[in-house]
């Protein structure tokens, strides 16, 4: 019976008080809380939803309350500095001095295990560069009519909705300082993307936010009129993202504000529904049909898609159109299955879609393997954080990278992991304008810029010990990787690079071409034979 110790304690206490409050006033205090504690343990009784509170009525309540605060203890007092859940302390603090414009400097040697599995550097030269500029960028969409020239870093999608107005504002502001541009997100462009005048690359998803008709489809009259906007540099169309690839999402109705409605084109009183797949196409080519359409209504600009890697003949597919019909997007951005800002299922979190280095080294080889790389940049988001991640993925095959996370550190973020429950407690992703409205736009903005100019400080100073003078000129080689306590190897040996143009005379021995690419279809996203004929095999 010791269950019930501390609800029989409750009651006595409450009865003690109640005695005493006779001679000694005060006392009513505690009549008040240990009979509120009485009441709660009474209920706990009698009520039948939990098992628990029946059996430790008033007990079960401090193990709910400790439930609740377990992750802020757990990164607090518990984890290590160096541990990855999903970003370490190390991580963070790195993004916040430089975001803050404070020392970022490390002290007695690395916390590393440099004997580590999986530990990787880049090796330094006996003749190290001097680089005055650390405003590395890359033009995107040469062949279009408004090409763009990017910075290496920028502000991954990430919607108004997701991120507060303000966060929004910061980041935009941030954008404007630094150069570099800032992604819309699906949701479409917001009054506050326009109101600092960053540059944007408009994220349109299969919702068709921002330009849509009444009944959802893509509108084409609506497109232009944000389009043809002189702060959008360029178009993004979203197939899939990181954190719930082929998922869809919705927004329900009670979320959809007014201001929500008129960014998005939709109506408040409904769920805002974003389905997993588009109206617009069905098909490869209908893909590359479309982005040359959103080009031309544009007038030009830069045109492109973003997706995380899936089935690899969908991929192959899509780059078979390519070659066949000659209809290029200006860029793909390739989304890492370890990205996501916002929320997802547990299972697409964990167990859905191609990280972001095999995902990338995909893409780069077919493009490189029809002889298309020259034509199609190619950008990655995935967990950047710091410029040896940078380097990382332009060694292997990026033109530049884009992250969302650290730029909401750089907002501010602690990491507290409520990005789906409206209780972001940094005003960062909430649509609460009581939590919002404490997060200072101009402090923000230059904590953003700052992160962005102190990281591709970082990044110059990396290349110029590595005798490099652009990140365009790293490759493979330059990054090691310790694969067993004994055994280093550089990533041009880990991984099979293609040589230009053997896709169009062989099917390479590479694994996943050898398997797929000869069946990969251009008019249709459907499995080859040999993987429809598994799956009729099972039993029906």
């Amino acid at each position: 019976m010791q269950r019930y110790l501390a609800y029989a304690g409750v009651l006595l206490l409450a009865v003690t008080m109640l005695v005493l409050a006779a001679f000694w006033p005060v006392a009513w205090w505690g009549v008040a809380v240990f009979g509120a504690l009485a009441l709660l343990g009474t209920w706990d009784l009698l009520q039948t939803r939990s098992t628990l509170r029946r059996n430790y009525p008033v007990l079960a309540h401090f193990r709910y309350g400790l439930e609740s605060v377990g992750p802020e203890i757990r990164q607090y007092f518990i984890e290590g500095d160096t541990a990855e859940v999903p970003f370490s302390r190390q991580q963070r603090s790195l993004v916040y001095q430089r975001a803050k414009g404070v020392m970022d400097v490390v002290p007695f040697g690395s916390q590393q295990d440099v004997y580590g599995v999986d530990y990787e550097w880049i090796n330094h030269s006996m003749a190290p560069k001097h680089v005055d500029s650390h405003d590395f960028r890359v033009v995107i969409g040469a062949a279009s009519a408004q090409p763009y020239s990017a910075s290496v870093f920028n502000i991954s999608a990430m919607s108004f909705g997701a991120l507060s107005a303000s966060a929004v504002r910061a980041l935009n502001e941030g954008a404007r300082r630094g150069g570099f541009y800032h992604d819309t997100g699906e949701g479409s462009i917001s009054p506050y993307h326009r109101e600092k005048g960053g540059d944007l690359v408009w994220e349109i998803g299969s919702g068709y936010f921002g330009c849509r008709d009444g009944q959802g489809r893509f509108s084409e009259e609506r497109f232009v009129e944000n389009a043809c906007s002189p702060q959008v540099k360029m178009i993004e169309l979203k197939l899939s993202q990181g954190a719930k690839p082929g998922h869809g999402g919705v927004l329900p109705a009670a979320k959809v504000s007014a201001e929500i409605a008129a960014t998005r084109g939709v109506s408040m009183g409904h769920d805002c529904v974003s389905p997993a797949t588009h109206s617009a196409f069905s098909t490869p080519i209908g893909l590359l049909q479309f982005i040359a359409r959103l080009r031309e209504l544009s007038g030009g600009k830069p045109t492109g898609f973003k997706l995380a890697i899936g089935h690899p003949w969908e991929w192959f597919g899509i780059a078979k159109a390519m070659h066949e019909t000659g209809l290029l997007p200006d860029f793909i951005v390739v989304d890492g299955a370890e990205g996501g800002t916002g929320a997802a299922p547990a299972e697409f979190i964990d167990h859905v879609g191609v990280p972001m280095h095999e995902a990338l080294l995909l893409v780069h080889n077919t493009l490189v393997g029809l002889n298309l790389r020259d034509r199609v940049r190619v950008g990655a988001a995935g967990k950047i954080i710091s410029a040896f991640d940078i380097a990382r993925a332009m060694a292997m095959g990026a033109d530049w990278c884009n992250a969302g996370r650290g730029f909401m550190f750089a907002l501010g973020c602690i990491q507290s992991q409520s990005c789906h429950n409206d209780r972001c407690p940094t005003g960062v992703a909430t649509q609460d304008p009581a939590r919002w409205r404490h997060l200072d736009v101009a402090d923000k903005s230059v904590r953003v810029q700052q992160f962005h100019d102190n990281t591709l400080k970082a990044l110059r100073d990396m290349l110029c010990a590595a005798g490099l003078e652009h990140p365009q000129q790293l490759g493979p080689e330059h990054i090691l990787r310790r694969v067993s306590p004994i055994e280093v190897r550089s990533l041009a040996s880990l991984y099979r690079f293609l040589e230009p143009g053997e896709l169009l005379d062989r099917v390479p021995s590479h694994a996943v071409f050898r398997d797929f690419w000869a069946e990969a279809r251009s008019d249709a996203f459907a499995p080859p034979r040999r993987v429809s004929a598994l799956c009729d095999t099972k039993d029906r």
